[in-house]
């Protein structure tokens, strides 16, 4: 009897992630727009302002909402504004700067193998075995953009590699650890819509960077023309009002929707939005490799989403029998 909304969800579910994705596919073009700035300059302006237009939501419905905010929600709250944002997004832009933006973009794309892999110990979740074709399509679409970026020549300015890698690496893991906690902290605070929810986290992110821009910007020995200065701004306002504000409201109503499993492989709209924006700056059309990336990727989400809906049929069948 359920199944007609359950389906309903997974489509909406489906379409707030990807549209969450080509929102948050801009984070990882912002740092070859302003390659003058460091990666801390970054993470704090586009916070802080993240903060403030939160703040500047939030106000008419503060007094109300304060009263539903336990000291335990902002402790949560607090470590994954941490995990997902202000450590993600350094990590993120110094694996960019130093690795360039195909090899970043590999690492975060096996992002969606972990957080289905986590999800799958979920109760109710979908077996393992019938999400193991989706993970490999993944896993081979990570494989031929590595392969891409190891054997051309397309992306030799990378400054350095090797940290380049590493940062890449760190950010997979601290995105890892927000994405569940977000999802699971979902849950447990049904009482908050994901509009709420995002402007709280909102708040917490730009309490942290108050702190870290004015640190960033005293270590930042360059001198930065206004012309600099200007994009820097307009550069961390448009990340915050798209990616922050936008971005991260789509996906946390998608939350809502989707289960564990199946928001990890949503993840892989960011990874192709990202490649997309890539092109488009690069003023090139994808290789062969990139483009059978592409439809690995592409494929992988297909069966997933393939196999969330057969339980929902099973439902049906049994409820009808």
């Amino acid at each position: 009897m359920h199944h007609p909304t359950e389906q309903q969800n997974l489509g909406k579910g489906i379409a707030y992630g990807v549209g969450a994705g080509a929102l948050w596919g801009l984070v990882f073009l912002a740092p070859e727009l302003i390659p003058n700035f460091t990666p801390m300059e970054m993470a704090g302006s586009r916070y802080v302002l993240y903060g403030l237009f939160a703040a500047a939501m939030v106000a008419p419905r503060w007094r109300v909402l304060s009263h539903t905010v336990s000291l335990r929600t902002w402790y949560t709250l607090t470590w994954l504004s941490f995990a997902g944002n202000t450590a993600y997004y350094i990590l993120l832009a110094s694996a960019v700067q130093n690795g360039g933006m195909t090899t970043t973009t590999l690492v975060i794309g096996f992002l969606p193998v972990l957080v289905t892999l986590i999800g799958s110990r979920d109760k109710n979740a979908v077996p393992l075995r019938q999400l193991l074709p989706s993970i490999l399509l993944c896993l081979a679409g990570a494989g031929c953009i590595g392969w891409q970026a190891l054997h051309t020549h397309v992306h030799s300015t990378a400054r350095a590699p090797l940290l380049g890698l590493l940062c890449a690496v760190a950010a997979l893991g601290s995105w890892t650890l927000y994405a569940v906690g977000n999802s699971r902290a979902l849950v447990r605070q049904r009482h908050f819509s994901a509009h709420d929810w995002n402007l709280l986290t909102g708040l917490a992110t730009g309490a942290q960077n108050v702190v870290l821009l004015p640190l960033a910007l005293m270590l930042d020995s360059t001198s930065h023309g206004l012309d600099q200065w200007r994009n820097f701004a307009l550069v961390s306002a448009g990340v915050a009002l798209l990616a922050s504000i936008g971005g991260n409201a789509l996906w946390n109503r998608m939350n809502q929707l989707l289960p564990l499993t199946l928001v990890g492989q949503m993840i892989l709209s960011e990874t192709l939005f990202s490649l997309c924006y890539g092109f488009i700056w690069e003023q090139r059309l994808p290789t062969g490799t990139e483009a059978l990336a592409i439809a690995c990727v592409v494929s992988g989400v297909l069966l997933c989403v393939h196999a969330h809906r057969k339980p929902s049929a099973q439902a049906l069948n049994r409820s009808t029998a």
